[in-house]
């Protein structure tokens, strides 16, 4: 499996390959956002939303041979986009690789800058919930 560093110069790669944000944008929303695994129905419920998003997003994980899983979704395309770029960098990651990552590649590729406050206000939300969850697992893990 590829390191975080060497996904996220993919997606800067990727992103490069714009020449403007109406196709970036067409991108995050048609290609990365129809990318994400569907979420079990199970995990559709309130107590799964990440708060503080414009948009609902459920986001689930879970913990196996020292990784964390997860699986998202979200009403609205856009957001279900960013997520799985999220998801790409940091699922089947240990918890610390989560928690140190530095996730550059957000504003190498202007995300955060092109995203209305309320949506950046969103991302930011959903890379603090995915944080908590590896550190939900590596406190766990230590009093295993």
């Amino acid at each position: 499996m590829k390191n975080i560093k060497d996904v996220e110069s993919e997606i800067i790669s990727e992103f490069e390959a714009f020449d403007d944000w109406t196709d970036k944008y067409n991108y995050i929303i048609k290609d990365l956002g129809s990318s994400i695994p569907e979420i079990e129905t199970e995990y559709k419920q309130p107590k799964y939303l990440i708060k503080g998003c414009q948009a609902q997003v459920w986001l689930h994980a879970s913990y196996k041979d020292g990784k964390v899983f997860f699986t998202a979704d979200s009403d609205a395309q856009i957001t279900k986009g960013i997520i799985s770029l999220l998801l790409r960098v940091l699922s089947e990651r240990t918890p610390d690789e989560i928690l140190n990552a530095d996730l550059k590649f957000i504003d190498d590729i202007g995300l955060k800058e092109h995203l209305s406050p309320t949506r950046a206000n969103g991302l930011t939300n959903m890379i603090k919930q995915i944080k908590l969850y590896a550190m939900a697992f590596k406190t766990k893990e230590k009093k295993a």
